[in-house]
């Protein structure tokens, strides 16, 4: 079962989001445009990656420099990525689903290389923002086509409307330090809705919406994606907080040989 929406009814991406905790928007970008973004992602790896620091780019193996699997604060590192983020119809569609004007926060990768790429633990994306109230989106952007056997992204309908955060304890996925500890319930089951989908296809879900994803078991495909955070201009960010747990995770990292 999957729920759409078009970028030009906002009151129908408002009602959906509110009542399942995710939107889509297949596609919200066309093939020209993801011709040109997918370009200027090629181009950012080749002229950015080396500079970044090794907390903001991670690997599946990290002896492999093709094998990146996630980069963060793309958007400080180049004006491209800092304008997608910042305007056009990603931001548009933040804030029609909150309700609210939003804080353009981060732009990340996500890959799951072929054959290597890990499973994303179940997680709650609020449970690192450190926000309250925890009033935040992420824009999952498809770059290329993703199905069950490299990766699809599933969604827990309606996981948005608990108060607070199911437990997550230390996870061994890089990338996704923490995980759910007790996910997997019948009612986790019942409302799990899955999403392959094309290349442009913007999937957007709450901070509080139970989301993971498959490993990538092609041998032959990657599983590329942009990730667009918005916080909204309500939710107070505890910055010595955040500061804080990236710091204790970017040191148990390297020590574990991981970044």
């Amino acid at each position: 079962m999957t729920s759409t929406a078009s970028p030009g009814t906002s009151s129908t991406a408002r009602k959906d989001f509110d009542r399942d905790g995710y939107i889509a928007i297949q596609p919200l970008f066309d093939a020209e445009k993801m011709k040109e973004i997918n370009a200027e992602l090629d181009r950012f790896i080749g002229e950015c990656v080396p500079r970044m620091s090794r907390a903001e780019v991670y690997y599946e193996d990290i002896n492999d420099p093709d094998s990146i699997k996630q980069m963060m604060n793309m958007n400080d590192h180049d004006a491209y990525f800092r304008n997608l983020v910042e305007n056009g119809p990603v931001r548009q569609l933040a804030e029609t689903v909150l309700g609210e004007a939003v804080k353009p926060a981060n732009v990340e990768y996500f890959n799951k290389p072929p054959g290597i790429g890990q499973p994303t633990p179940a997680h709650q994306d609020g449970y690192f923002f450190h926000l309250t109230p925890s009033s935040a989106v992420t824009g999952w952007l498809a770059l290329e086509e993703v199905d069950h056997e490299n990766g699809c992204l599933h969604y827990v309908r309606g996981s948005h409307k608990s108060s607070g955060f199911r437990p997550h304890a230390r996870s061994k996925v890089l990338g996704f330090s923490q995980g759910m500890t007790d996910f997997g319930t019948p009612e986790d089951k019942a409302d799990t809705v899955s999403f392959p989908c094309g290349g442009g296809t913007l999937l957007m879900h709450h901070a509080k919406t139970i989301h993971w994803a498959g490993a990538n078991r092609s041998k032959t495909r990657s599983r590329r994606a942009l990730g667009f955070i918005y916080f909204a201009k309500s939710a107070k960010n505890d910055k010595a907080a955040r500061a804080a747990y990236q710091a204790k995770l970017d040191a148990d990292l390297k020590e574990a040989n991981k970044i």
